[in-house]
């Protein structure tokens, strides 16, 4: 569950149509990591928008538990008779290893992964990911960034709510609208859309450093806090860290700005005029 970079080559570096991308949702007896259980795993693995391999699954709890009935619908007789976390364990990893982990809120998902893995004794490849509750948030200006809002409000079917097969449909879905907006062109540069670091995107501020470099304008899209995406040409004049800033002005207005590099949603090819 790492925040450092991930290691270098693929999946990460990567074009995403060729990257294995693993998405991942998980139906829980409730929010206490230590105490409640996982009791239904749905992974898709996609390459290039095709789904190539999956697992979907109710999980059996030992001893066993039962709770949030009313959330997730699962019939308490057929999870009695469902395989346990430990018997899906090697199919598990099996699909997670090699793959970038995609989910929604994905520490949660993580977070009962490793305990299960624990409990069962068996290790998991849980280590960098992707979580598009962050990519949503910067590509997206909503006043709430559930799953349910995002498919509302984005147009994705929502199917059954709360069953984690139908959730990773969403999710595969979502997903791509993050990338139309944020204009990535590997997983490495998803995970460099890090909001509560405030962190610029690595191929953001090569761009900029190449347009000051040039003394040309550089298009590219502007999210403010709480406020819905712009569109600028503009100049850069200076590339500052800790805080990330890029400063310059709007080809446009003149106008002189201080943009939050963190907040620069995605960059254009140079102005080659």
């Amino acid at each position: 569950m790492a925040r450092s970079k991930p290691p270098e080559g693929p999946p990460w570096d990567l074009p995403l149509a060729e990257a294995p991308l693993a998405f991942v949702d998980l139906e829980m007896s409730g929010l206490d990591v230590e105490n409640d259980r996982v009791l239904e795993v749905a992974i898709f693995v996609e390459r290039g928008g095709v789904v190539i391999d999956s697992l979907v699954s109710l999980v059996r709890p030992e001893p066993f538990a039962y709770g949030a009935g009313e959330i997730h619908g699962i019939p308490e007789d057929e999870l009695r008779l469902a395989p346990t976390f430990a018997e899906l364990a090697p199919r598990i990893r099996e699909l997670l290893e090699g793959a970038v982990f995609v989910a929604h809120g994905s520490r949660w998902d993580l977070a009962f992964l490793a305990r299960e893995a624990q409990l069962a004794e068996i290790e998991l490849p849980l280590g960098h990911y992707l979580d598009t509750l962050t990519l949503s948030r910067r590509a997206f200006h909503m006043t709430t960034h559930s799953l349910d809002a995002l498919a509302k409000e984005l147009g994705i079917d929502r199917g059954r709510a709360h069953r984690a097969e139908a959730d990773v449909v969403v999710l595969r879905a979502l997903f791509r609208k993050c990338i139309e907006v944020l204009g990535a062109g590997s997983p490495r540069e998803l995970f460099g859309v890090r909001i509560a670091e405030r962190v610029i995107r690595d191929e953001v501020k090569a761009a900029c450093l190449e347009a000051m470099a040039r003394k040309v304008p550089l298009g590219l899209t502007y999210r403010p806090s709480g406020k819905k995406p712009e569109d600028l040409r503009f100049m850069v004049t200076a590339v500052q860290d800790e805080p990330s800033r890029i400063i310059g002005y709007d080809v446009s207005s003149r106008a002189r700005r201080e943009l939050r590099g963190e907040r620069i949603v995605a960059v254009s090819p140079l102005d080659r005029a």
